[in-house]
């Protein structure tokens, strides 16, 4: 019983782990960051499709990210997203 209590304890800590983590990743650090834009959903032929499926990233300088899509039709809808 205690061993199963503190396995879910040890997952719930985990979990929590994993979240703080992701949070701490999308902090804006005066750099260019990609991680920012992977909770970016984009409204693609009707229907909501993660950017990153979409689209590869890049940060060829610390200011400046680039989004390169696979399909350059998709590059309006990518926009809408991002505004």
């Amino acid at each position: 019983m205690i061993a199963e209590v503190l396995a879910d304890a040890e997952a719930k800590m985990d979990k929590a782990i994993e979240h703080v983590q992701q949070e701490f990743s999308t902090v804006r650090t005066g750099r260019a960051n990609p991680a920012i834009l992977h909770r970016v959903m984009v409204e693609y032929y009707g229907t909501r499709t993660p950017l990153q499926q979409l689209a590869t990233f890049s940060v060829p300088e610390p200011t400046t990210l680039v989004i390169s899509p696979f399909d350059k039709g998709s590059i309006s809808d990518i926009e809408k997203a991002l505004e």
